[in-house]
């Protein structure tokens, strides 16, 4: 019984030998290894055997069963490896590289329109030498509207629905809000610098609005400039180049009277309607004439606040939304499409 089984085991060995060498895929390894070496394999069923041995064969075959079961998994480790290699050489040499195709296409990136067309405002300004200035997007009620020039019981401020952030201190300085304009910036660049002034505030703002002319954010830019001398008529000026300059040289330009707490006098700025040139149409209401900012000369109260003698300096102020300039320029007639992500549409620009 013992040679039998010591036989069977010698004969597995050999044959493995044999047919290992034979195999040219893994997949014929791991079938061989689940015949040989598997719970029901042929080295399982003659272990079986064992049961029919003497105490003291039994740990001989034993023995030299384990000897031949780790010959085989060694050579079936080896064998493996060999094949993976050879199997990933072969897949590398079938995916062969045509430089003649063409690449990838990749989608291409573009600016939103409002970065456009802030950058422009931005860039006209600069070239007629004013600088940029920013500040935080989160005021007081000081600088939204006391510095200026808005009582507490102004009906001005009943114009702008503001964003209040909930306060225990009831205190005009402390006293947080969601800022309604970039004016804030004007007050906090004349606390520090003294004049000559010449800046721009572009930046987000926030008002309690919202359908196809309004957004509860928007973007401003805003402008400053105080200096000895500065009259109405340089307002006009800088005001008409500015117009003129991005919507084009042939529109007229026209100033009406009107109010803003901080500028006196004050003035809504007009341009000519591209599309009915001044003869009325559906977009300009039948005047003929688009509003685009309000502007004026800055109060005197206004520079009395920050420290600056307002018999010996005066200035202009302007405000401008970036959305407004935007729509006019580009034709566009509902205020949301700037801030619904659809790629038709920012590709457009």
């Amino acid at each position: 019984m013992k040679e039998e089984l010591l036989a069977k085991i010698e004969a597995l060995q050999k044959e493995a030998v044999q047919v290992l060498s034979s195999f040219q895929s893994i997949k014929e390894l791991q079938d061989y290894k689940i015949h040989v070496l598997g719970k029901k394999g042929l080295l399982t069923e003659v272990l079986k055997g064992l049961g029919g041995l003497s105490p003291e064969e039994r740990p001989l075959v034993g023995q030299r069963a384990n000897e031949v079961k780790q010959t085989i998994e060694s050579q079936l480790i080896l064998l493996q490896k060999s094949l993976e290699g050879k199997e990933k050489e072969a897949k590398f040499r079938s995916q062969k590289i045509d430089a003649t195709l063409p690449g990838l296409q990749f989608g291409k990136g573009f600016r939103h329109p409002l970065s456009l067309v802030q950058k422009e405002i931005e860039q006209i300004f600069l070239n007629l030498g004013f600088s940029i200035h920013e500040g935080p997007d989160c005021e007081s009620d000081y600088y939204n509207f006391g510095a200026l020039n808005f009582p507490p019981d102004h009906p001005a401020r009943e114009m702008q629905d503001t964003f209040y952030i909930k306060s225990e201190i009831r205190n005009p300085k402390s006293e947080l809000l969601l800022r309604t304009h970039t004016s804030p910036v004007q007050i906090r660049v004349m606390e520090k610098q003294k004049p000559p002034l010449y800046i721009i505030a572009p930046g987000a703002v926030y008002r309690h609005d919202h359908d196809v002319t309004h957004s509860p954010m928007f973007h401003q830019v805003e402008g400053l400039m105080v200096d000895t001398n500065i009259t109405f008529g340089d307002l006009k000026g800088v005001l008409t180049l500015f117009c003129r300059t991005i919507f084009g040289a042939d529109r007229k330009v026209r100033f009406r009277p009107s109010f803003f707490p901080f500028v006196e006098p004050g003035a809504e700025v007009d341009i000519s309607c591209a599309l009915c040139n001044g003869k009325g149409c559906r977009v300009c209401g039948g005047d003929g004439w688009l509003e685009i900012l309000g502007a004026g000369m800055v109060h005197p109260a206004v520079l009395e606040e920050v420290k600056i003698d307002p018999k010996k300096y005066s200035g202009f102020a302007f405000g401008m939304g970036v959305e407004r300039i935007a729509m006019l320029k580009y034709g566009i007639d509902d205020i949301r499409l700037f801030y619904e992500s659809d790629l038709r549409f920012l590709e457009q620009f």
